[in-house]
Parts: structure tokens; sequence; C-alpha cells
């Protein structure tokens, strides 16, 4: 059987952490740059990694992905973490900027405090969830399901072959961690 074959757009931010949870589930982490890498058959999913959001879509703009972000993003499933996940919302509220609309939810930037108040916290099905400068999820649509909250907001949601989450599963010292193990069986493997 072919392996599945998880990239990451790998143009800034925390890329190289999520290796060690893909490989865990037997899949092959390849980390993409180009329009030709994004634009590849072969890659069965999607991550939008961590970072700096309006950094990476400076670097989108600059490099001539979107239209091969849209094309993938259209066809295949799709996990955005941190910064990733606010490139998928529907709406950034505040520092107005653009975004991939791809999910029914708004999004607060830093809305959990500046660098020095990231915090680490246990979740309902997470063992540990990191926080840093992450986004808030509002305005939560229908289709959206909500997988877990911190202090009664919604820090992980999945809606179709999409998901997004505001902490950073990646720095888990469980491997796999419960968002990777739950992205690739329940959503790329069902899609």
């Amino acid at each position: 059987m072919t392996k599945i074959r998880i990239g990451i757009l790998a143009l800034q931010g925390a890329v190289q952490p999520h290796k060690a949870h893909i490989e865990a589930l037997g899949c092959e982490f390849v980390p993409v740059k180009s329009a030709e890498q994004i634009s590849d058959p072969s890659l069965n999913a999607m991550i939008l990694p961590g970072g700096e959001s309006s950094t990476m879509l400076k670097l989108i703009s600059t490099f001539n992905l979107e239209s091969a972000l849209k094309n993938f993003f259209d066809s295949r499933p799709v996990w955005g973490v941190c910064a990733g996940s606010i490139l998928m919302a529907r709406h950034v509220l505040e520092q107005q900027q653009k975004s991939f609309a791809l999910m029914e939810y708004d999004v607060l930037r830093n809305a959990y405090g500046s660098q020095l108040e990231s915090f680490e916290t246990k979740l309902s099905n997470v063992e540990r969830a990191v926080f840093i400068r992450a986004p808030q999820f509002t305005n939560v649509g229908p289709q959206v399901e909500v997988m877990a909250s911190c202090e009664n907001k919604a820090v992980w949601l999945t809606q179709g072959k999409y998901m997004t989450t505001s902490f950073h599963p990646e720095l888990s010292t469980r491997v796999p961690s419960e968002c990777h193990d739950y992205f690739i069986n329940e959503i790329v493997k069902k899609n």
C-alpha cells in the first residue's frame, strides 16, 4: 500500500516539529515550498503550521503560491495550526488581513496574549496543549464541530476535510499527538 504523504507549508514557522508525529503514524513528512510541490497529486493532505500569519501571506504572495494553494485546499484535507488557523478563517477580526476562508469561524489574532503570556494546559481530550500568541475562534458556524475548548472557548475545530487548532500539538511530548492522530486517521484517511 502507498504511504500517506502529508505536506507541510515550509515557508516559515514550526515545520520540523511535525515530522516525528507524522512519521509515528506511518506517513511521510513532506515540506513544500513551491507551487510545483503543492500541486503534486501524490500529496494526500497539508498542514499550515504555526508561525506568523502575515509573514506567511507575504511569502505566499512573493512566491506566487496562492493559486496552487487554493487548488489544493479545494480538493484535499488541510489542518491549520495557530497561524495556519488564521489563514483558514472566514474573517480575521480587528487586525484585518486576508484569509482563505476555508472554515466557518472568525478569528482574533494573539487573543491569548503576547509571547510572554504563553502557557500550556490539559484539555478534555488533549494531554498537553501549548498556547503561544494563540488566536481565538469566534462566531463558529453550525457546520463546524468543536473538538476541544479551553476556558469555554473553542480551540480545536473540524469541518469536513478541514481542521484547525489554536494551540501547538506538534510541541506535545505525546508522539503522535492526539490531534495528529485524529487528522490522519479520521480526516485524511476518510477523505
